[in-house]
């Protein structure tokens, strides 16, 4: 039996107490993870401000890359989206909608239609996956039965408006790469094929993880993913243990374990809200950003994107924490996961890239 669907099936309390039949297995609760700190402020600022542009997680395997993920999506509030809707549209928007939720009058207001309330989507994206699969391709059912040309909607279509997780993203074909990064950075899906031509939203936090064992992505395309976390095993014997008395009592019994940390929950599910909503306000003065651009010169990154994901994570963090404004600590705490994989790659270079960073933000940030 896969693990896939050993998680969604119903698992009985040891207490004699069934769940509701049919009832989804609530997955591992994000506060209940034990360590990985970095991974977790990561997905949380992502999640805050999806600008920044997605995490590429690296670490050894069985560190909670793709539990994390799961668990923070499910943590989040359910969103409201067109009822029959392909690609979740939401239905308080006025621009960005797909075609099916568009007036017919030429202007970008929604039409009247009931709305339904679903959780945010998590879309995993298999190795195996064909850009036909992932894009979406001509409906050859509706073709064979109707004799018409529709468009079958793919893996970015259900990604809309939530996660899409890449496990292995290391392993994956490059082109597939390149298409997966371009529509993460514009936001819509455009399908050129077999007389089809569509354009829809798909707008989503892009999250891949890979074991640096078995490779590294090419540098152009590791530099647009916003983060990158690096996850190694923890060796402190205490949090492993507790790791281990953790994941038993989830085993034992999901939904009471996740009712034990419905508290916690709760209280990062207010604070998620109440980032999202203070980060337009909150204000970048011009000696921090000069700053950013400093750093960015002191470690010789390429482009700009490292002045903007700097930017807009240390933003992000500046609302999480509850301040208006961006402090240099901010920028600190964040140089780490924004620059270390856009720095040049130097065979000769034995000093491991976040030391480097430290000692840049040191000598430019004090």
């Amino acid at each position: 039996m896969s693990k896939e669907t050993l998680e969604t099936l119903p698992q009985a309390s040891p207490n004699g107490t069934a769940p509701t039949p049919n009832a989804p297995v609530p997955p591992y609760p994000f506060t209940a993870i034990v360590g990985q700190e970095e991974l977790k402020l990561a997905l949380l600022l992502c999640v805050v401000s999806p600008t920044i542009g997605g995490v590429m997680v690296m670490g050894h395997r069985g560190t909670a890359k793709s539990t994390a993920v799961r668990a923070l999506a499910a943590m989040l509030p359910p969103i409201k989206a067109v009822a029959g809707c392909p690609y979740s549209c939401a239905p308080e928007r006025t621009a960005g909608l797909c075609e099916r939720c568009t007036s017919s009058d030429g202007k970008k207001t929604p039409v009247k239609t009931t709305t339904v309330t679903i959780p945010v989507p998590v879309v995993d994206l298999p190795l195996g996956a064909t850009e036909d699969r992932v894009c979406g391709t001509l409906d050859i059912e509706r073709a064979l039965t109707q004799g018409v040309q529709a468009f079958a909607p793919g893996l970015l279509a259900r990604a809309n408006r939530g996660f899409l997780y890449i496990d292995e993203v290391n392993l994956l074909e490059d082109h597939l790469v390149d298409v997966l990064l371009d529509v993460a950075a514009s936001g819509t899906n455009v399908v050129e094929r077999e007389g089809i031509s569509i354009r829809h939203p798909a707008r989503f936090v892009l999250v891949g993880s890979g074991n640096p064992e078995e490779g590294d992505l090419r540098p152009q395309l590791l530099d647009r993913f916003g983060l990158h976390a690096r996850i190694t095993t923890i060796t402190n014997v205490e949090e492993r243990v507790e790791i281990v008395r953790r994941r038993r009592d989830y085993d034992a019994d999901p939904f009471a374990f996740a009712a034990k940390w419905d508290k916690e929950t709760a209280k990062l599910q207010r604070k998620i809200k109440g980032a999202q909503k203070r980060l337009p306000d909150v204000v970048l003065p011009d000696p921090v950003l000069y700053k950013i651009a400093e750093l960015c010169v002191k470690l010789e990154i390429d482009g700009h994107r490292g002045e903007l994901t700097l930017s807009r994570t240390a933003t992000a963090l500046a609302a999480v924490e509850g301040h208006n404004e961006v402090k240099l600590e901010d920028v600190r705490r964040i140089a780490i996961l924004a620059l270390r994989h856009r720095l040049r790659k130097d065979p000769l270079e034995t000093q491991d890239d976040a030391v480097r960073i430290e000692r840049a933000v040191e000598e430019v940030l004090a």
